[in-house]
C-alpha cells in the first residue's frame, strides 16, 4: 500500500509557505516537512483537520492512495 502526499501541491495552490502552515496549525517545521516528504509513519485526526482547516480542502486532496505493483498479479 502507498500513500502519496500532495501537500506541497496544495500550498502551492494556496500560495502559503510550509513554515507558515506550521504556526498555523501549532507543529514543528520538521514534522510538517517529513509529512510533506511522504516519511511520516501517521497523523493524527486533529493534525488533518488543521491542515484541511488552514488550506480549505478535503482529506482527499492531501492524501491519495496508490496501488503498489503487484508481482504475482494477486491483491
Amino acid at each position: 500500500m502507498s500513500i502519496l502526499i500532495n501537500l506541497d501541491v496544495i500550498l502551492a495552490k494556496r500560495k502559503m509557505r510550509s513554515n507558515e502552515l506550521a504556526k498555523l496549525i501549532g507543529i514543528s517545521e520538521q514534522n510538517l516537512s517529513i509529512l510533506k516528504n511522504g516519511k511520516a509513519r501517521a497523523i493524527r485526526f486533529s493534525t488533518l483537520a488543521a491542515i484541511c482547516k488552514h488550506l480549505q480542502c478535503q482529506p482527499g486532496d492531501i492524501l491519495v492512495w496508490q496501488a503498489e505493483n503487484l508481482t504475482n498479479g494477486s491483491l
